[in-house]
């Protein structure tokens, strides 16, 4: 604990000395009948003896009778506000000579930052987005902005009705995290710096000892805090709980009253879903994207192609606390909750999270096996989120609606069989597209038009740009497979992300002695790479077998579900398998596939999710214990097993 004391009169020489460090200083102050967090000059513009009053879907003013600046619990805000803004522009295009784009990413607003009146589970929260943005492939605004910050934080010696941090291991008491630490009293404040920039302001203040029995004080106020919680929730083995009761029937009962408004989602300090949207010029030539906050609530976050594979209220809610009390511990190492209140307080349906947690518990079965939380794997340097111009050089028509794009894409790097990269024209949007082949400095792509994004990728000609961000995402493990026998099952466009690893493999068939291809269409018309699948059926080693759902008179090959050609002996001893194509082919396929003897942690698929940053910065690819874009989008099936095919997942 602190042993200096900064009278309360000396409040204002506070605010100046961060000023005068060359900072605003962004601090609570009320407005609207809230406590918001807005920029502050002088003690006059904080809640000075004002606190609040919260209850499940209610917040309101009081005052104290006192003088404190700092006597409430939360507001709506959180610092995320201005880490992590609610809308920011992410780059800017403009078309040039010849068609070929200008690609510029949008400056971020640097301007160094004092936050005044931090609490610990707000620290907390800051650390949780931390993890989510810069543990990985780091975003460079969010970096910039969180270097530029100075935290004062403010240890809380008055419980909120709603808080429950004591309970998440997140306060009362500010642990680190902070440049300055604040412990108020009613005469001012005990002040403890713990960073060169802490003291750097510390010294321009006129502190006092602050004696032992100020000290004794406010460690009791700490502590008398932390016994006085409002709410309470017990988090042990929370991930291995809510996975082992995702059929509890308290998710039903909770979506009677859910009006998936996302209330929640935009006060938490922690929640970190978002989307894109593009503004153009009336003639097209200039774009800019911008990054909006989003939420898992909304319908539209768990689509693809169209399909909502959350559609039901249930399902969303479901999707929300297993991932903020739950699956984030896999992802990130920590939970996403940080025992604040703000979504019991501004959940309009009054629903506390305290509360559905408690009712989980009763009846609960077993907890399922939960990942442990694992380093994301290495990212490379530079913006992920910023594209730079690709040349399409060769244009081929495979089906009707499916064609293959070679790119001269610059230096991209390695880019291996499995991954993808996001594909994108300005003013229409990007899609995550798999590598189907390449090499020598080209990358190629096959493309289904399925809408308004791959419709237009699909029409670009010999000459044309777009933008490409990437690569990303896991490759299959070939490099784990040499020797053994290799199944390839592919269903539909799911042949093209195999298509390079079955290149590679019979490229080197002492590794891969036998390689066997079983792909699956809809019609004759719709089969891929014809001249390929006739070449590969040539090849030492090498066996290809295709199927059609639907044949036309003269067809004389196999007619059926890709899983047949999986009877019979198809499968050898000792074999893995490479799985790609809608999850309800590969469901079945994999069904097939362990019938036949290939063990679960030898057969890998490739999820497809909504990948709108693909860098697992936004949301969208959430599946369970994973973000795909980061963890996948190739898994080990035994990595997915408890939640493959199931509904909401």
């Amino acid at each position: 604990m602190a042993e200096v004391f900064l009278p309360r009169e000396a409040l204002g020489e506070l605010l100046g000395a961060l000023r005068a460090s060359g900072r605003a200083v962004i601090g609570p102050t009320v407005r609207d009948g809230a406590v918001v967090y807005d920029e502050v000059e002088s003690p006059r513009d904080l809640p000075v003896g004002w606190g609040d009053e919260q209850a499940p879907g209610r917040y309101r003013l009081r005052r104290r009778g006192d003088e404190r600046a700092f006597g409430y619990a939360v507001g709506p805000h959180s610092w995320k506000r201005f880490l992590f803004p609610a809308r920011e522009a992410l780059w800017r295009s403009e078309s040039a000579d010849g068609g070929v784009p200008r690609i510029e990413a949008a400056s971020p607003d640097a301007s160094p930052r004092a936050f005044l009146g931090v609490r610990a589970c707000e620290i907390a929260a800051m650390d949780v987005q931390d993890r989510v943005f810069l543990g990985g492939r780091a975003d460079p605004r969010y970096a910039t902005r969180r270097a530029a910050a100075l935290v004062v934080a403010v240890q809380c010696t008055e419980a909120g009705d709603l808080c429950f941090c004591a309970s998440t291991g997140t306060g009362p008491r500010v642990e680190g995290g902070a440049d300055l630490v604040l412990t108020e009293a009613d005469d001012g404040f005990l002040v403890d710096a713990r960073t060169d920039a802490g003291r750097a302001v510390l010294g321009a203040l006129p502190v006092v000892p602050a004696g032992p029995e100020r000290v004794a004080a406010a460690e009791a106020g700490v502590r008398a805090c932390a016994a006085g919680m409002g709410r309470s929730m017990d988090v042990r083995g929370l991930p291995g709980l809510l996975f082992g009761n995702l059929d509890h029937p308290r998710w039903e009962a909770v979506a009677e009253r859910c009006l998936s408004c996302g209330a929640c989602t935009s006060v938490c300090p922690t929640c970190f879903c978002s989307t894109t949207e593009t503004s153009s010029t009336v003639d097209g030539a200039r774009h800019e994207v911008l990054r909006v906050w989003d939420s898992c609530f909304g319908s539209e976050h768990a689509q693809i192609h169209g399909a909502d594979f959350r559609p039901t209220i249930g399902l969303r809610y479901r999707q929300w606390l297993t991932h903020k009390l739950g699956s984030w511990t896999a992802q990130f190492g920590v939970s996403g909750c940080v025992g604040c209140g703000r979504c019991v307080a501004w959940c309009p349906a009054e629903i506390d999270l305290t509360e559905e947690v408690a009712a989980l518990r009763e009846g609960a079965d077993p907890p399922a096996p939960v990942p442990a939380a694992a380093p994301p794997p290495p990212a490379p340097g530079g913006d992920p989120l910023l594209p730079h111009p690709a040349r399409v050089t060769a244009r081929r028509v495979e089906t009707p609606d499916v064609v293959t794009l070679t790119l001269d894409a610059g230096d991209l790097g390695d880019v291996l069989p499995g991954q993808f990269l996001m594909l994108g024209l300005p003013g229409i949007g990007e899609a995550p597209i798999s590598v189907s082949g390449g090499g020598g400095g080209v990358v190629e792509h096959t493309i289904r038009d399925v809408g308004a994004v791959t419709r237009a990728l699909c029409a670009l000609s010999p000459g044309d740009h777009l933008g490409v961000r990437g690569p990303f995402g896991t490759a299959w493990p070939l490099e784990a497979l040499r020797g053994r026998p290799v199944l390839a099952v592919a269903g539909g466009i799911g042949l093209a992300p195999l298509r390079g690893a079955i290149r590679a493999m019979l490229a080197a068939p002492a590794d891969f002695p036998d390689v066997r291809v079983f792909y699956g269409a809809r019609t004759p018309g719709d089969r891929l790479f014809l001249d390929e699948l006739d070449a590969w059926t040539g090849r030492p080693g090498a066996t290809v077998a295709v199927t059609v759902d639907h044949a036309p008179p003269g067809w004389d090959g196999h007619v059926g579900v890709v899983t047949r050609l999986l009877r019979g002996g198809a499968i050898p001893a000792g074999a893995a398998a490479l799985v790609c194509g809608p999850e309800t082919m590969m469901r079945y396929a994999v069904e097939a596939l362990r019938a036949g003897g290939v063990p679960e942690e030898d057969i890998f698929v490739s999820m497809e999710r909504n990948m709108r940053c693909a860098a697992g910065l936004c949301g969208r690819c959430q599946y369970a214990h994973w973000l795909v874009s980061r963890d996948g989008a190739v898994f080990p099936f035994a990595r997915l097993r408890e939640v493959f095919g199931r509904d909401g997942f």
